[in-house]
């Protein structure tokens, strides 16, 4: 009887990376390689190379610092026009026309000032 074996999508991932790592590491001894053939020492190739991913590691962290930065503000923005709770159409407490007359009301609609409603004035 026979087994075969399986690999599941983790396992392809993980090849995936190991493929991908040993094709950079090929890559890189190559341009060392090339360096010292022009007459660069290895150690200033090395040197040279490290500088390089130094750089792209300095740029990437630039970038996710705005993104970050970017991202944070837009959700406190966000967070700020969900919470203004401004409604056009419902009344808020103060002075305006209701039904006795021009006076300062409350939210629900209850004239707050005194006032006399049999006065001419008032309407």
């Amino acid at each position: 009887m026979t087994m075969t074996t399986r690999s599941n999508n983790a396992e392809h991932f993980g090849q995936s990376l190991g493929r991908g790592w040993r094709s950079y590491r090929r890559t890189e001894l190559r341009l060392t390689d090339w360096f010292v053939s022009k007459g660069i020492p290895a150690a200033v190739a090395m040197a040279l190379l490290w500088a390089v991913k130094l750089g792209v590691l300095a740029l990437l962290l630039y970038v996710a610092f705005w993104f970050v930065l970017l991202v944070g503000c837009l959700l406190l923005l966000a967070r700020g026009v969900g919470e203004s709770g401004d409604d056009v159409s419902a009344q808020h407490e103060g002075l305006r026309y209701g039904d006795a007359g021009f006076g300062f009301y409350s939210s629900d609609g209850h004239r707050l000032d005194p006032h006399d409603p049999n006065a001419p004035y008032d309407e």
